[in-house]
């Protein structure tokens, strides 16, 4: 499987409470759980007007499959080609 971020605008979404953010993700667990093992939901960052979701999944398409099931649009979708953090800087030393 891939990793992909997700850049989702969703109007207003940075001032939603617990319990919206509770509902938006039983309904995306359901769409997750009938779309099976080939997609898998990692984490999301929330922002003033939109989130950033990362996930795993199979291709491109079962994400888009997500977003129209789940009615959370993807705007934006990019495979990660590469991960690196600080610790990168002294690998191999």
């Amino acid at each position: 499987m891939q990793k992909y971020i997700i850049e989702r605008e969703i109007p207003k979404v940075g001032t939603f409470e617990r319990e919206q953010l509770r509902e938006a993700s039983k309904a995306s667990n359901t769409v997750l759980a009938e779309l099976g093992p080939e997609i898998q939901w990692v984490e999301s960052f929330v922002a003033d007007d939109k989130t950033f979701c990362v996930y795993l999944a199979k291709d491109e398409a079962i994400i888009q499959r997500h977003a129209k099931m789940s009615g959370f649009p993807a705007t934006k979708i990019t495979q990660v080609k590469r991960l690196f953090d600080p610790t990168t800087a002294h690998a191999g030393a």
